[in-house]
């Protein structure tokens, strides 16, 4: 009983001094990725893109939800949130504000790309119409063309983000929002309009861009594995912009192809297709995660 008495704390004096101890502890490195948001486009009263039979609601919502059970399976320590998982309707400043709240770490936001039918001239008309009032009222004949739509052929794949003009809305949601307040970088800053509070803003959302075009380039370069025509990583600086924009973590937003293209529609509906698709987008954020988080 003495012996034991004598040598236990020596014997702990050893264990929390050795270099392997310290080196066991220090060695934890806290994940960066911690929660990862997934986004299925549209929804609800807002049923997007329209190909021959399905919409593009149904689509992104289908392949969300295999990006969410994968990620789930291979990420068991992260946590997974899906902006919707029914047909419902949220407008884009709800879904970034919802990933705001949530504290994510990663936007992914899954779209169907459309094309405008094809217009051809294949003659022309002569429609009549008149000129003046009364008796100097005369008939004259014009020639218009005629005209025949046509299924638009693109397809392919791209991944946006948000464009680099844009620059200012990023910093200003994420000078706004709680959680850099309390981050080492910003932590001195008492009012988040300052001028010196925006330009560290303005870094992380530099930092952002530079990481979601990072993803964006791994989410192309999976599709391009699996044989799928990639348009490259493209600024969006349009229509959906705001959910680039206003998520305060790297996003991207990924059009898996093109609904008015009766091939890539049946592609995207099938089986083998969302199972493609949805594993690309995941080996995608699963070495995007590794890149940030290290091995």
């Amino acid at each position: 009983m003495v012996k034991t008495s004598v040598l236990y704390p020596f014997f702990s004096f050893l264990l929390l001094f050795s270099p392997f101890f310290v080196d066991a502890q220090t060695s934890q490195k806290v994940p960066r990725i911690r929660t990862i948001i997934v986004d299925a486009g549209h929804g609800g009263s807002d049923p997007g893109a329209r190909g021959s039979y399905s919409t593009e609601a149904e689509i992104t919502l289908q392949l969300a939800k295999r990006v969410d059970t994968l990620l789930r399976q291979e990420l068991p320590l992260s946590r997974i949130v899906m902006t919707r998982t029914e047909d419902v309707y949220h407008n884009v400043r709800e879904k970034a504000s919802f990933a705001n709240k949530e504290n994510g770490d990663l936007f992914v936001c899954i779209h169907v790309n459309a094309a405008p039918p094809r217009k051809e001239i294949t003659g022309y008309k002569s429609v009549s119409y008149y000129k003046g009032k009364g008796s100097k009222k005369k008939k004259y004949y014009k020639k218009v063309p005629i005209y025949r739509s046509s299924p638009n052929p693109a397809n392919g794949t791209s991944t946006y983000v948000w464009a680099a003009d844009r620059v200012d809305e990023k910093a200003q949601g994420i000078a706004e929002d709680e959680r850099f307040e309390s981050a080492a970088e910003i932590m001195d800053i008492p009012d988040v309009n300052s001028p010196e509070a925006l330009i560290k803003a303005r870094l992380w959302s530099q930092k952002f861009f530079k990481n979601s075009v990072r993803l964006a380039s791994l989410v192309e370069a999976e599709f391009v594995n699996i044989g799928r025509n990639s348009t490259g990583v493209l600024q969006r600086n349009h229509m959906g912009i705001w959910v680039l924009q206003a998520t305060n973590m790297p996003a991207v937003l990924i059009e898996t192809g093109f609904i008015t293209n009766k091939e890539e529609e049946d592609y995207l509906n099938s089986e083998a297709g969302q199972v493609e698709m949805s594993r690309a987008i995941v080996n995608a954020v699963l070495k995007y995660k590794q890149l940030i988080d290290g091995k």
